[in-house]
């Protein structure tokens, strides 16, 4: 498939992709890439004093307001917190909406991490780029949108501190240096107000800003950048190979074991 100059980031919630790849997605903004946003969950159960639908209200507005300082389409899939399901009928939805984007680039979550909500988002995406381009596959759509021309590249960005879900660090294959856009990260992240009283009940994480910003300086340490996002391509039959970010930001991403 051709070079169409859009990318979209699939996070399982709001406050997913500004912790893990919106430094590399201002990158490519500069290059003139235009920028999608894609929630699978609404953030239901991302309090613990608001109530589901007061506090899905709240997330919402955090993440257009987020996502407005990239410039970038704002779309939420509608799903629950915790419920989110590898079936028939999420597949079909996420796969309409990439139909939908067309996308060239793909980013989400990698298949292990921290909580199931995640896993299942990046099994859903990697799903939907396999059968965006596939003429049979139907979505159920009422309107729905034609096949893509092919299948996206797809990357998978690191768990959320660095740690599998055994609390082992996670070497990345692909560093991205995002040196000059931590500050802009940190005021996408910043614009998730709401997420510092739930991450610190929950995960016992005060300093969410901080916390982002300590895992891009281990990912740093590993690449030789200040601040670095860590990433590994999908590179199973039929996906694309070449790292198609290495040749559109060049010196800025650094490959590991090749």
């Amino acid at each position: 498939m051709g070079d169409n100059k859009r990318v979209i980031a699939f996070g399982a919630h709001p406050d997913d992709v500004e912790f893990m790849c919106s430094g590399t997605l201002k990158l490519l903004k500069e290059k003139g890439y235009k920028i999608f946003i894609c929630v699978v969950a609404n953030g239901n159960c991302g309090s613990m004093k608001e109530s589901q639908e007061s506090i899905t209200k709240i997330r919402r507005e955090e993440a257009i307001n987020a996502a407005r300082l990239l410039e970038a389409e704002f779309y939420p899939l509608g799903e629950l917190d915790l419920r989110i399901e590898f079936d028939n009928r999420t597949k079909m939805k996420v796969t309409e909406y990439l139909r939908m984007i067309d996308p060239y680039i793909v980013f989400t979550h990698p298949h292990e991490d921290y909580m199931a909500d995640h896993e299942i988002t990046s099994k859903l995406v990697r799903v939907a780029c396999f059968a965006a381009p596939v003429p049979n596959y139907f979505t159920n759509s009422v309107m729905p949108h034609p096949r893509t021309s092919g299948i996206p590249f797809l990357y998978y960005w690191s768990p959320l501190d660095g740690n599998d879900i055994y609390g082992n660090f996670v070497e990345q294959n692909i560093y991205v240096n995002v040196t000059n856009t931590i500050d802009f990260k940190a005021e996408m992240l910043f614009c998730h107000k709401s997420q510092r009283d739930w991450l610190l009940k929950q995960h016992g994480i005060d300093k969410y800003i901080e916390m982002m910003k300590n895992t891009a300086k281990i990912y740093g340490v590993r690449s030789g950048f200040s601040y670095a996002e860590g990433f590994k391509q999908h590179l199973g039959n039929a996906y694309p190979k070449k790292n198609i970010l290495k040749k559109i930001l060049g010196d800025l991403v650094k490959e590991k074991n090749k």
